[in-house]
């Protein structure tokens, strides 16, 4: 059960879903794999009942309503409102910027480079290709060259033929540029953090990601030589960042006003909980349907590609947690910022590169992978928080200052931060 901001509400750290979130998506793994085995052509329908530009899947349609209720829900529950005390906490939020947008997408670029393209090169397999999504507007003829990729015609359909671990690094990427605005809610609550500071950080990364997401990751992906037109970025912003955050404001807005806030809070968010996670386990389902042949062939993938995730999550969370210590923040703004840049938005990744590469694409295999790894390992790093409480000072329950605000750190979800 969550309050309308998202975060637990009061007796509950986590609600069913998201304390067996590793569960579900395994479980998706198996269910994916065996539809594949079953029903080879249905996945690959539904992924093609897309809108085509130059005779190249642009948008699937089926996975792009599915992604669009998963990203809906997450941004009706956020009171931009919040925004505004930002002001009053000027230290974390600016430690929290700093890393997510200066330091994390630099650090995923260069450790998953370092693991995909060095380190398990040759268990990936050197000359593994991926075959992905001709890029939007490009009008390339079979054989052309784009990054490092070919031009192939498979299926009577042109796509860009890639190394399998550029298609791997390319998801990396978008992971690292997407910092998390829903579950670091309930992983602040259960490390005793300032609520308010979680808040705001969340509003603030939705609206900053808005600019950003684009500029970093077409930047990086063209670094990694998977280059991305412009205009298929913002297509990509527009339809999983940009319409969801607008639909949840301005229905959000209309709602509280005509129905109230105990029926937004009570009735219109519970409709909204079964559909995300249906959307999500519906796009995770479809998603192994393509990739069970890649998985059961080399049982291993997986595994090369979380370990960089995991050891990316280690250093982000150390370098905001070490930051956080050295410029004297309470240890209740401390756990937030430390986990707020650990911690990943992946319904904006797995939208992002299935639009850009694909459903069937090993970018997109990558970003599930973050999904797979992020509640054992962020409750991992809840418990350090935990236990390392005294490296820090700590607010009391009313004091206000610049570096925080009010703390808020004893408070429950939903109670006044």
């Amino acid at each position: 059960m969550s309050t309308e901001n998202g975060t637990p509400s009061k007796g509950h750290g986590m609600g069913f879903f998201e304390r067996y979130l590793t569960v579900w998506v395994a479980l998706c793994i198996v269910g994916g794999i065996v539809l594949g085995k079953v029903a080879p052509g249905l996945a690959k329908t539904l992924d093609g009942m897309a809108i085509y530009v130059n005779e190249a899947p642009v948008v699937s349609i089926p996975i792009a309503l599915c992604l669009f209720f998963m990203m809906y829900p997450i941004m009706v529950k956020i009171d931009f409102g919040e925004v505004l005390k930002a002001g009053r906490a000027i230290k974390p939020v600016g430690v929290t910027l700093f890393i997510n947008w200066a330091i994390k997408p630099f650090t995923m670029y260069a450790i998953a480079s370092v693991f995909l393209g060095t380190l398990f090169l040759g268990f990936i397999g050197p000359d593994a290709v991926d075959h992905v999504k001709m890029p939007l507007g490009a009008n390339l003829a079979v054989g052309d060259s784009y990054g490092a990729g070919t031009v192939v015609l498979l299926d009577s359909v042109k796509m860009l033929q890639v190394p399998l671990w550029r298609s791997y690094l390319a998801g990396c990427i978008l992971l690292g540029i997407a910092p998390c605005t829903a579950m670091v809610l309930v992983w602040g609550f259960l490390a005793k953090g300032n609520a308010g500071h979680t808040l705001v950080m969340v509003a603030i990364n939705s609206l900053t990601m808005l600019v950003l997401y684009g500029v970093l990751g077409g930047f990086l992906l063209g670094v990694g030589k998977l280059p991305v037109p412009w205009q298929a970025l913002l297509l990509s912003i527009s339809v999983y960042v940009a319409l969801p955050l607008v639909a949840g404001y301005f229905s959000r807005k209309w709602l509280l006003a005509s129905k109230g806030e105990i029926w937004f809070k009570e009735k219109f968010l519970h409709v909204l909980t079964p559909v995300t996670i249906t959307a999500l386990l519906a796009t995770l389902v479809l998603l192994f349907s393509f990739k069970g042949e890649t998985i059961l062939q080399n049982p291993l993938t997986i595994l090369w590609i979380a370990i960089p995730l995991f050891v990316q999550t280690v250093v982000i969370f150390a370098l905001g947690y070490g930051m956080s210590k050295a410029m004297g923040l309470s240890y209740e703004n401390a756990a937030p910022t430390a986990m707020i840049g650990a911690s990943n938005h992946f319904e904006v990744a797995i939208a992002t590169s299935t639009m850009l590469y694909g459903l069937s694409s090993g970018a997109a295999l990558a970003t599930v992978v973050g999904v797979l790894i992020e509640v054992p390992l962020m409750l991992m790093l809840v418990n350090f928080c935990l236990r390392t409480q005294g490296w820090f000072g700590h607010e009391s329950f009313a004091h206000t200052d610049d570096d925080g605000g009010t703390s808020g750190s004893r408070n429950l979800p939903g109670e006044p931060a």
